[in-house]
């Protein structure tokens, strides 16, 4: 399935005091490697939003194997799992420069219809975007 790769470099008010990256961040780490993923495909998540359809996360989980630390470069793999439905899925993968997987961790996100606040389908060029039969 299509992926992307971002690269962070951890800021020291991303870390507590021995320096380590506090495990909330981590959450907002994964939120950029998406929104990149989603612009390198040609979408934008702002203007997506302009013609009524949010992606809110409905599930997130993340599994620590490893500390990130102030001033780490860390690489952030964002892979699609599956086509999307009215649910969109993702999988991640956080490394360091030297390669050490760091944490692995998923996100599922709801395609909703703000004016309706209801669930709907992807927007037909998101689906076109990922080149699905």
């Amino acid at each position: 399935m299509k992926f992307d790769e971002i690269q962070i470099r951890v800021r020291y008010g991303e870390t507590d005091q021995m320096g380590v990256v506090h495990h909330g961040n981590y959450a907002l780490y994964l939120e950029m490697a998406r929104i990149e993923w989603l612009r390198k495909l040609g979408i934008s998540y702002k203007e997506m939003e302009k013609e009524g359809i949010a992606l809110p996360v409905v599930s997130l989980s993340i599994n620590f194997k490893k500390s990130a630390y102030y001033d780490d470069l860390i690489k952030v793999k964002t892979q699609l799992k599956k086509k999307p439905t009215a649910m969109v899925e993702f999988e991640y993968e956080i490394s360091n420069d030297l390669g050490e997987i760091l944490s692995t961790a998923n996100t599922v996100l709801a395609f909703v219809d703000i004016n309706r606040n209801r669930p709907t389908r992807p927007p037909k060029y998101f689906i076109d975007k990922l080149n699905f039969k």
